[in-house]
């Protein structure tokens, strides 16, 4: 695939199926990540996958975790949060290890995390998948960090969803660079 074609018309899947990235695919996507740019070499990316067959697990852990969060969590909300897990055939738990540095703040580290993950919903798309990146409530409760293995200074950057189209794209209208741009008359 042409990379600036894959820039200028990269959409978000709104339903992913199986199958989802294979081993030797999912190094790829991972390689690709790790070229995400990183001030001063820090290396923040952490990535977490959930595999197929951990989805429900997750998913289970996921609506325990809200209910936690919020105690008059009807069945339906529990039931959807559970069912988030099932999305598509492989998640990725994107996250930015952060680094006390004197030149270096978060927020350039996090940013990393956030290049890494656009590096992984461009290759996964050039390889033939869809990608949706989400984040909401989970992506900064201590619990669920814990539950995935990371500290509790590591920033969540997205949680991402990899598999084949199902169905349409984000129906979002592309903006035009004219309403975001402007030149600096000194």
């Amino acid at each position: 695939m042409d990379a600036l074609e894959l820039l200028l018309n990269r959409t978000s899947a709104l339903k992913l199926t199986e199958p989802g990235p294979n081993a030797s695919e999912l190094d790829q996507i991972f390689r690709s990540a790790l070229r995400a740019p990183d001030h001063g070499r820090l290396r923040p990316w952490r990535f977490v996958v959930i595999p197929s067959d951990k989805r429900e697990r997750y998913g289970e852990l996921m609506s325990e975790l809200l209910h936690l969060r919020t105690p008059d969590a009807t069945p339906e909300m529990l039931a959807g949060e559970r069912d988030k897990a099932l999305r598509a055939p492989l998640i990725i738990i994107a996250a930015a290890r952060v680094k006390d540095h004197p030149k270096i703040p978060e927020v350039e580290q996090v940013l990393s995390a956030g290049a890494a993950v656009q590096n992984i919903m461009l290759t996964a798309e050039a390889i033939g998948y869809r990608a949706m990146w989400r984040t909401g409530a989970p992506a900064y409760d201590a619990r669920v960090k814990k539950m995935l293995g990371l500290d509790d200074t590591d920033v969540i950057a997205g949680i991402v969803y990899l598999g084949t189209r199902a169905g349409g794209s984000s129906p979002a209208v592309r903006p035009l660079p004219a309403d975001f741009v402007s030149t600096w008359a000194g």
